[in-house]
């Protein structure tokens, strides 16, 4: 298309109920989809602090049969996807409900595609790779990060490869997605650090990268505005109900950007950071971001995309230099993750120079690389991977 003018294909999938309180309508809008038995998708801890139990009697109130997978992992392997299907197998479900973070929501999906059209998940990774229909699945996320109930893709990761698959097809989005920020709550601080930074680096790499659109920015200048402005409160104020809400529905809203945008350089080089070093994902995403903007913002067009999203949000006057306002837009990243009380370098979470050219590797090989609006390559990555290093 001519320059400037950024053309989009909107198809919306998931219809979204959001409000304080919306979890009472579970059983309604399953019975609405329609399914009488379902597959309820979470975590140990989900069941601990009680979503677990009351999401249940909520649908058996409503005449639905539920039976459970409760066995959820963090960062969900071919295995886990494979324990929910054997966990679906026999029970005739008719719709899968995913319950928790977006290891809930991946592990649920990835055990619909294997339960409805067979073989592994690596069969699925791309794009449109199901020949069959899905189940309905109806997402519930009790966390404000991953944007997953709003995406058709699964992040599973391979058991014996560690390779992240991102595993997409239009028929694996939510049916609904169900965004009660009450649900948020319970939440310890660590996650709600994790979760609301890799939301707000949803919003800043959906806004630059190549696949962005007129549509996907309206979501991620609104997804950032609502989690930036939020993040420092709900950590100092766990059950400030007003921006817990804000990052749920900010978190959701990147969710749909990334869906019609895709992510870039930061997530690329998160993933071999979790993969070597166990670093959690939105700990990883977030002290590679101000790197990556700081790289991206030699790019005018980049420059310029992030100085809008910086504008949108109040943090760089409006007609000012584009370089300037990324770079203000970085520094403000770097306060994000100070206020999480997380370390300004690599080195103090374990990474060592001498892992930087495998992890740059690493990097250069993952698939949102492809989207980061300036190229990247393995030599960029080891740059990137030293600066957060601080060497």
């Amino acid at each position: 298309m001519p320059g400037g003018i950024l053309g989009f294909d909107l198809q919306p999938r998931t219809r979204i109920v959001y409000g304080l309180g919306v979890l009472e309508r579970l059983g309604e809008l399953t019975r609405e989809l329609p399914a009488r038995r379902v597959l309820v998708v979470t975590d140990p801890g989900i069941a601990a602090v009680g979503h677990l139990e009351r999401a249940l009697a909520i649908l058996k109130a409503a005449g639905v049969t539920a039976a459970v997978f409760d066995r959820v992992r963090e960062n969900p392997t071919t295995v886990d996807a494979a324990a929910c299907l054997e966990a679906a197998r026999g029970e005739g479900v008719e719709a899968f409900i995913g319950l928790g973070g977006g290891s809930s929501m991946d592990t649920a999906k990835g055990g619909n595609f294997l339960l409805t059209n067979g073989g592994r998940m690596q069969d699925y990774w791309g794009h449109g790779k199901a020949s069959r229909p899905l189940l309905p699945l109806i997402a519930v996320p009790t966390t404000s990060g991953t944007g997953s109930e709003c995406q058709s893709y699964a992040l599973i990761a391979d058991e014996a490869t560690h390779q992240k698959m991102a595993c997409g097809d239009p028929k694996a989005a939510a049916r609904v997605a169900l965004l009660d920020p009450g649900l948020t709550l319970s939440q310890p601080r660590g996650v709600t650090a994790c979760t609301g930074i890799d939301a707000i680096a949803h919003a800043v790499e959906t806004a630059v990268t190549r696949r962005r659109n007129e549509f996907s920015l309206l979501y991620s200048r609104e997804a950032f505005r609502l989690t930036s402005g939020s993040f420092t409160r709900v950590l100092g104020e766990p059950s400030h109900l007003e921006a817990r809400a804000a990052m749920h529905l900010g978190a959701s809203f990147a969710g749909i950007a990334i869906e019609q945008s895709m992510l870039g350089a930061a997530h690329s080089a998160a993933n071999p950071l979790t993969a070597r070093f166990n670093i959690v994902h939105g700990q990883a995403v977030g002290m590679m971001l101000p790197h990556v903007v700081r790289f991206n913002a030699e790019d005018p067009t980049a420059a310029a995309a992030y100085a809008d999203l910086a504008v949108s949000a109040g943090l760089a006057p409006h007609g000012g230099d584009a370089w300037q306002a990324s770079h203000a837009l970085a520094d403000h990243l770097q306060s994000l993750l100070r206020a999480a009380g997380w370390p300004d370098s690599l080195a103090v979470l374990g990474v060592t120079e001498d892992s930087v050219p495998a992890l740059a590797t690493g990097a250069a090989g993952q698939w949102t690389a492809n989207f980061n609006p300036r190229s990247v390559s393995a030599a960029d990555f080891q740059r990137l991977y030293r600066s957060a290093l601080g060497v």
